[in-house]
């Protein structure tokens, strides 16, 4: 395989651009239509070409085979996520996507601070300048144009 595919920073750049592109899209395909729907159909092509993702790859598993606690789990992700993207649709139908979008990425912060409590990982100094920075960038990005 190369070397790139099995980087994480190569998939979490990827994940930033789709991100962007996401955000571009979606406030253009919201011109028209109420978010909660838009939401419904962008879950259902992201249903439809993971389902074709994993046919393709025989990345399917028995659902057996997964633990109870991993099902648990995962429903909760799958339950934030759908929350989130039903506020980050609305918020976009309301707002410009280059205000929406760097509050979104507040998560950046949360996701450092929950990873703290919750997880026992271990940020420096240094990260939590950054962290800081991502917050603090946020906000102003955020402010009214």
């Amino acid at each position: 395989m190369v070397p790139a595919l099995d980087s994480w920073q190569f998939w979490a750049v990827l994940s930033a651009v789709f991100a962007a592109l996401t955000a571009i899209f979606a406030k253009v395909g919201l011109e028209n239509v109420n978010s909660d729907f838009a939401t419904l159909i962008r879950t259902v092509v992201i249903l439809l070409v993971l389902g074709a993702i994993v046919a393709a790859t025989g990345q399917a598993q028995a659902l057996g085979s997964i633990s109870g606690r991993t099902y648990a789990f995962l429903v909760l992700s799958g339950l934030a996520t759908g929350a989130s993207w039903l506020c980050y649709f609305r918020a976009l139908k309301l707002g410009n996507a280059a205000q929406v979008a760097p509050v979104d990425k507040l998560s950046v912060v949360l996701v450092a601070v929950f990873g703290a409590v919750f997880l026992g990982e271990r940020l420096g100094p240094a990260n939590w300048l950054g962290v800081a920075l991502i917050a603090v960038g946020a906000v102003l990005v955020a402010q009214r144009m």
